[in-house]
C-alpha cells in the first residue's frame, strides 16, 4: 500500500473518517477527565473560597459566595467539572489533533511544531500557577473597597469566571515570547528586529500585567510584568542564536 500511495494521500470520505474518530476519542477522554474533575470540585472549590474566609468579619466586612438560583450549584459544577476535564486531558485531545494534522506536514515543519509544543506547554502551566498563587491577593484587594458594615455577597458563577479568566490570560501571556521564537525559526522576523521593539515590548508587558491584575498593587503587577521582559530577552538571544547558523548555512549553500 506505501508503494502504491508513497505521498499518503487520503481522499476527502477518509479526511472526514479520521476527523470523526479523532474527535470521538477527543471527547471520550474529555468526558471521562471530566468525571474526575466532578470529584475534584469541592477541594477546587474550597480553594477558591479560601479569600473569603480568611477575610469574612475582618474589618467589619461580610463576603461569601451566593448562588442565585436552585440549578445554579449544578451548573457551576458542571461547568468547572468540564473545565478540569479538558486541562486533565489535553494531553490526549492534543495528541489526537496532532496525529491528524501531522500527515499534511513536512519533516521540518512537524519538528518545529513539537519544539513549539514542548515549550509553550511549561510555559502556559507556569503562567497558571502564577495567577493561581495571586487569585487570593486580588480578591482581597477588591474586597477591601466593601464599606465598613456592609456585605460582599458574591455570584459564584461570576467568580468563577473571574478566576478562569485570569490564569487564561497569565498563561497565554506567557506564551508569547514562544510565539516569537516560532516566528523567528520559520524567517518571518529576525532577532535584530525582535531587539529593536524592545520598548513596545516593555510597554506592552505593562499593559498586558495592568489589564491581567485587578488590583491596583504595583507588585502583582510586577509579578507578571518582570517574567514577560525576561522571556522577551531570552526570545531575543534564541532568535540571534538561530540567525546566526542561518547566516552560517548561506554561504555554503552559495559556494555549491
Amino acid at each position: 500500500m506505501a508503494k502504491r500511495n508513497p505521498e499518503r494521500r487520503m481522499s476527502l470520505g477518509g479526511h472526514l473518517r479520521e476527523l470523526r474518530s479523532r474527535l470521538y476519542w477527543s471527547a471520550l477522554f474529555v468526558a471521562l477527565a471530566s468525571i474526575g474533575g466532578w470529584f475534584l470540585f469541592e477541594p477546587v472549590f474550597k480553594i477558591l473560597q479560601q479569600p473569603f474566609r480568611d477575610l469574612a468579619n475582618s474589618n467589619g466586612i461580610s463576603a461569601t459566595i451566593n448562588f442565585g438560583s436552585i440549578s445554579a450549584p449544578f451548573d457551576l459544577r458542571m461547568q468547572v467539572s468540564i473545565f478540569l476535564g479538558l486541562i486533565m486531558a489535553s494531553p490526549f485531545w492534543l495528541y489526537n489533533l496532532w496525529a491528524y494534522i501531522a500527515p499534511a506536514l513536512d519533516k521540518r515543519t512537524r519538528r518545529i511544531s513539537i519544539t513549539f509544543v514542548s515549550i509553550a506547554s511549561p510555559l502556559f502551566l507556569a503562567g497558571c500557577y502564577i495567577a493561581w498563587e495571586l487569585i487570593p491577593t486580588f480578591v482581597k484587594s477588591l474586597l477591601s473597597f466593601t464599606p465598613t458594615g456592609s456585605a460582599a455577597i458574591i455570584n459564584a458563577n461570576d467568580y468563577i469566571l473571574f478566576t478562569l479568566r485570569i490564569l487564561i490570560v497569565f498563561g497565554i501571556a506567557l506564551v508569547l515570547p514562544a510565539v516569537l521564537v516560532l516566528l523567528n525559526y520559520l524567517g518571518v522576523i529576525t532577532s535584530k528586529s525582535i531587539l529593536k521593539g524592545w520598548r513596545l515590548a516593555v510597554f506592552l508587558s505593562a499593559l498586558v500585567s495592568a489589564i491581567a491584575t485587578p488590583v491596583s498593587d504595583p507588585m502583582s503587577m510586577l509579578l507578571l510584568a518582570i517574567p514577560l521582559i525576561a522571556l522577551y530577552l531570552v526570545a531575543a538571544g534564541i532568535g540571534a542564536i538561530m540567525d546566526r547558523r542561518k547566516s552560517k548555512k548561506i554561504p555554503a549553500t552559495d559556494a555549491n
